[in-house]
């Protein structure tokens, strides 16, 4: 696909979760609330969590087919899957935006600065899926085969991530083509933390998680007291916590829905948090790609018009967990959505997300 890029319904328990905190009164906070329940049992998940903000004020509504938790579904981290990117973006624009990186840069170079390249795989490109790279290293697959169901992905660490990179020879020249890679933000990860010296679990929590004060959000799980439980597509087989192998760039993270409420609200209101530069400059469009370019992307985000205008949102998945993140300037609104089960054929999460957040 040809891109131009710019230069740089079950039964649902949810009696116990609803909180509208400092909402407007009266119809106004019904009718959200209603919305929001709505959403919820249209889901037809074992738990899920629609969290909205709007200016400023919060409403959290929770439930599922299963019972509660012990700890409640609102205090819970949920597996983000790809929207985990949205963190990525922003960490290589905090990144860019203090004079460390361009964006510019050769993916190669930062990994084995002593290997020629030609047609460099830029950091950009990585980051906006035009690198060339495809959405998986072709013997992925067959080294995933024997853990599919269980943890894929940790059969494919960091080194082979790399080492797949640096063997591939792209089809078309980078930046001409958008083809969304999980691997490419994979390896735009190991680029940073090359680059940086950092490891990447310090890097992102020094500077992305920390400057925002997002202390429920984790690269790895802790237990069934602090982590939600995903399940499979029949909403009833548990299935194991997320191991992201190599690939935590691209799909490792895992978050509260008042942290994903912190992190929406920021690039709602950038002014007066520490990345308020970088938080501004995820909102701009980078790439249109599609007929008639009518597809937007930003550094973090896919752009969508509304009849007021843009909304931005991101959507993630992993083998028992869906999330979904979104926000509006225009209305001041921000949702996350979670839950967790697995993505089926036909699942109406994305389109409950997304509508609500388009009608917002």
């Amino acid at each position: 696909m040809s891109a131009t890029v710019t230069p740089w319904p079950g039964d649902p328990h949810d009696e116990e979760d609803f909180r509208a905190g400092d909402c407007a009164a009266g119809g106004d906070a019904e009718e959200l609330h209603l919305r929001l329940k709505a959403a919820v049992e249209a889901v037809d998940a074992p738990d899920t969590v629609f969290a909205l903000s709007r200016h400023g004020r919060r409403t959290i509504h929770c439930g599922g087919t299963a019972l509660p938790p012990p700890t409640p579904r609102e205090d819970l981290r949920y597996e983000l899957g790809s929207a985990s990117k949205t963190f990525t973006g922003l960490l290589l624009a905090h990144l860019i935006r203090g004079g460390l990186l361009t964006g510019g840069e050769s993916a190669t170079a930062c990994l084995a600065p002593d290997r020629p390249t030609r047609a460099p795989v830029t950091l950009a490109h990585l980051l906006t899926h035009t690198s060339g790279l495809p959405a998986l290293p072709a013997d992925f697959y067959l080294r995933a085969l024997p853990a599919w169901h269980t943890a894929p992905y940790a059969r494919y660490p960091a080194a082979r991530v790399i080492d797949a990179f640096l063997r591939h020879r792209p089809r078309h020249r980078p930046g001409t083509r958008w083809r969304y890679s999980n691997f490419g933000v994979a390896v735009l990860g190991h680029a940073l933390t090359a680059v940086t010296g950092t490891p990447w679990e310090d890097l992102l929590t020094d500077q992305i998680l920390r400057p925002l004060a997002l202390d429920g959000t984790a690269l790895r799980g802790s237990g069934p007291d602090t982590d939600a439980v995903g399940h499979g597509k029949d909403g009833r087989t548990r299935v194991p916590g997320f191991d992201s192998g190599g690939f935590q760039a691209a799909g490792a993270l895992r978050a509260t829905p008042h942290d994903l409420l912190t992190f929406l609200e920021a690039h709602l209101d950038p002014s007066g948090t520490p990345l308020s530069s970088a938080l501004r400059s995820v909102r701009t469009p980078l790439l249109r790609r599609g007929l008639g370019h009518r597809h937007v992307h930003t550094m973090a985000w896919f752009r969508h018009p509304t009849d007021v205008g843009p909304m931005y949102f991101h959507g993630g998945a992993t083998l028992g967990q869906q999330a979904f993140l979104g926000f509006r300037p225009d209305t001041g609104t921000a949702l996350a959505a979670l839950c967790t089960r697995r993505f089926r054929s036909g699942d109406p999460f994305v389109a409950t997300a997304y509508g609500l957040l388009a009608e917002a």
